[in-house]
C-alpha cells in the first residue's frame, strides 16, 4: 500500500493527480482498481472525477510494479501513437478533435485518442512532457463511437468546459443508424438509466429505482432505407450507453453495436463498429475570454461513409 499526502497548489482532479505522481498508471489501470476498491480518498471510495486538495490522503493498494515507471521502447507512450489527432478546432484554450471509430479515448495502450492530441501538441511545440499544463480530455465517446471530443489545454479551460458539460449547455447531436425504423418517425425517450457494472452493461427502466438516473433522448427520423434508419439523435442528459440503451429497448438497436444490438444483422451487413457520431456541437454564448472562441458556435464531424450509404439506398 503507498500513502500520499496531496501537496498540489490548486484542487485537481484525483485521476490526474494520480498520473502526474505516478506516469505509469493509464486510465484503464485506474478505473479498474476504482472498481475493484484499491483507491482511497480520505478514507472513501470516490470517482476518479473529484477535485483533491493540499492536505487530501490518497492510499493506493496496488503493487510496487504497478506503480514503477514503464520500460517503454521509444520514449512516452504518446510518441508511439500512430499519427496525431484530427483536428476540427483549435486555440490557446481548447481543442476539438475528431476521433475514428475504433480508436480509444484513453487507455494504457499507446494508440488512443488523447496520445494523438498530445503528440499533435508536441510536435507543434506547444507541449513538453512534464512542462506545464498537459492536455486534457473533458469527455469520453465509447470505442466503437466515432465524432467530436472536446479537450482542454489549460486548467481554467478545463473547468469552464467539465462546467458547461455537467450543467447539459453545450447541445450534443449524433447521427446513427439503427436496424429497425423507429415508430414514430420522431419522439422523446425518457426513462431510468440503471447500471450493471459486473457485465458492462446499462439498461432503461420505466420508474425509478436505488441507483437508476433519469434519461431523456431525443431522436428525429432523417431517412430510411429498407429494415435501416438514420437517425438525428440529441442527448439531453448524457449517460454511459444511454443513445444505443435507449434505442434498442425500443426495438431499433445501433447497427453494429455488438453489445446491445443483432449480432447477426451486424454480420450481414459487415458492421464492426457501431454505426454512431458525436456529429455535432453547439455552444451557449459565452462570456469571458477562456472560451470566447466557442461562443454561439456550432462544430461539426464529417458525416460518416454509411450515410451516404442509406441515404443513396446502398445498404439496406
Amino acid at each position: 500500500m503507498k500513502t500520499l499526502t496531496v501537496n498540489a497548489p490548486a484542487p485537481l482532479r484525483l485521476d490526474k493527480y494520480l498520473i502526474q505522481q505516478y506516469p505509469s498508471l493509464g486510465l484503464g489501470t485506474l478505473n479498474k482498481a476504482l472498481r475493484e476498491n484499491k483507491i482511497k480518498l480520505n478514507g472513501k471510495k470516490q470517482p476518479l472525477a473529484t477535485r483533491v486538495q493540499r492536505g487530501d490522503e490518497i492510499r493506493l493498494y496496488l503493487r510496487d510494479e504497478q506503480l514503477a515507471p514503464p520500460a517503454v521502447p521509444g520514449g512516452p507512450p504518446f510518441l508511439q501513437a500512430r499519427c496525431p489527432a484530427e483536428l476540427v478546432y483549435e486555440d490557446r484554450q481548447i481543442l476539438i478533435a475528431n476521433k475514428p471509430a475504433g480508436l480509444p479515448v484513453d487507455g494504457d495502450g499507446p494508440d488512443t485518442l488523447l496520445n494523438r492530441i498530445l503528440l499533435g501538441q508536441y510536435r507543434a511545440g506547444g507541449w513538453r512532457p512534464g512542462e506545464g499544463f498537459a492536455p486534457a480530455l473533458c469527455h469520453r465517446l465509447d470505442t466503437g463511437t466515432s465524432g467530436l471530443v472536446l479537450a482542454a489545454k489549460t486548467a481554467e479551460a478545463e473547468r469552464l468546459l467539465t462546467g458547461l458539460i455537467r450543467q447539459r449547455r453545450i447541445e450534443k447531436t449524433y447521427l446513427c443508424v439503427t436496424f429497425g425504423r423507429p415508430q414514430p418517425p420522431t419522439a422523446t425517450l425518457g426513462g431510468w438509466l440503471l447500471k450493471d457494472s459486473a457485465r458492462g452493461r446499462v439498461k432503461i427502466v420505466s420508474s425509478a429505482q436505488p441507483g437508476a438516473k433519469p434519461v431523456e433522448t431525443r431522436y428525429r427520423t432523417r431517412a430510411a432505407s429498407g429494415r435501416l434508419a438514420l437517425l438525428e439523435v440529441e442527448l439531453v442528459t448524457g449517460r454511459t450507453h444511454q443513445i444505443r440503451a435507449h434505442l434498442a429497448g425500443i426495438g431499433c438497436p445501433i447497427l453494429g453495436d455488438s453489445k446491445y444490438g443483432s449480432n447477426a444483422a451486424n454480420r450481414e451487413l459487415r458492421f464492426k463498429y457501431q454505426a454512431l457520431c458525436a456529429w455535432r456541437l453547439r455552444f451557449p454564448k459565452l462570456s469571458g475570454p477562456a472560451l470566447a472562441g466557442l461562443s454561439g458556435r456550432t462544430f461539426y464531424a464529417p458525416e460518416p461513409w454509411y450515410c451516404a450509404q442509406l441515404l443513396e439506398g446502398r445498404v439496406r
